[in-house]
């Protein structure tokens, strides 16, 4: 996977954790790009180490890639031919970000995150399109993807949703090359959807894996989990060849047998007792899936959707449910017709 790009872009990553860290790292061997972080302080001490040490070490920054906490040179930054903005924050983060830009003149906006947001239940591109409107085009950017190996140079396949052609194929030219590939797909929800539901079936496989009920309990989690990804995609109106791609089946893949995996390792660590704020504490990263089970599990009961796994995840999350007890009632449940 070497296909290079020679079209030279100016780039903002708006999000200095360890995702928006890495797709700076890679992007920079080829664009100007620009990372901003909200704090400060801190982004002076990454300028300083030319690292990422709280969320991302051991990774040295480019000496290409600027560091700035300016949200006003950030922006500044776009300023050129090719300008491509990208938002490297969770799903609560999205709002308050957009609220930022709302009075800006920006050339698009390109999001990362993977979730539903909780209350609204809505999904990024609809947080998107409530704050900014229809006129500044937008994107989803997704697919299985561990920062730390995306960082490290090592190939990788994403992919990348809009209701924009245009958009679609500026970052088709910009981020695809190196070792980074880039499809293109109209199916915003499809690609959304899948992105977010699997974040919330790691941690039952990893609940699963911490309990030492094998690899086929494990193949048994991931196959019925899509089908719940595709039962909610399909209501919601995604396309049902999305789930079979990058960003469902692949996404869910990665997520729940990965050890690089944040919400896996939620669900091992649940499984040996510990409280989820023991749990998020140790993490010191977010980990989406938490708050994506309880938008979920809300948004499939509004819409009559099946999701087994997904709600015994949310009963041990939030209900105090045990984690061994919610196993047991899932494969006591009434067989069934596979397709259903």
């Amino acid at each position: 996977m070497n296909t290079t790009n020679s079209t030279r872009g100016k780039i903002t990553v708006l999000g200095a954790g360890a995702w928006g860290t890495a797709v700076a790292i890679a992007l920079a061997a080829r664009h100007d790009v620009l990372l901003w972080g909200r704090d400060a302080a801190a982004m002076q001490d990454m300028a300083a180490a030319r690292e990422n040490t709280h969320y991302l070490p051991g990774f040295a920054l480019p000496p290409a890639l600027s560091v700035s906490g300016d949200f006003d040179a950030a922006l500044a930054h776009l300023d050129g031919d090719e300008p491509l903005l990208i938002a490297a924050c969770p799903v609560a983060g999205l709002r308050p970000l957009l609220g930022q830009l709302k009075s800006r003149a920006i050339p698009n906006v390109v999001w990362l995150c993977k979730g539903f947001e909780y209350g609204s239940g809505l999904l990024p591109h609809q947080v998107v399109r409530e704050v900014l409107g229809e006129s500044v085009p937008g994107a989803a950017l997704s697919g299985p993807s561990f920062a730390q190996e995306v960082a490290r140079g090592l190939p990788c396949a994403l992919t990348v949703a809009s209701d924009s052609k245009a958009l679609c194929e500026r970052v088709v030219k910009l981020v695809h090359g190196g070792n980074l590939r880039v499809y293109s797909s109209d199916d915003l929800v499809g690609v959304e959807v899948g992105g977010a539901v699997k974040n919330v079936l790691a941690i039952a496989t990893g609940v699963a894996d911490g309990l030492g009920l094998g690899l086929n309990a494990r193949a048994a989690l991931i196959t019925r989990g899509l089908a719940e990804i595709t039962r909610l995609g399909a209501a919601l109106g995604g396309n049902l060849n999305t789930f079979m791609g990058l960003t469902g089946m692949g996404d869910l893949i990665l997520t729940c047998t990965g050890d690089l995996s944040r919400n896996r390792r939620v669900g091992l660590e649940l499984a040996q007792g510990k409280k989820l704020d023991q749990v998020v504490a140790e993490l010191g990263h977010v980990a989406e899936g938490v708050p994506c089970a309880r938008a979920v599990r809300e948004l499939a009961a509004k819409l009559g959707v099946d999701m087994p796994i997904t709600n015994a995840v949310a009963e041990v999350l939030f209900d105090g449910a045990d984690a061994k007890a919610s196993v047991v009632r899932l494969l006591a449940r009434d067989p069934r017709g596979e397709s259903a």
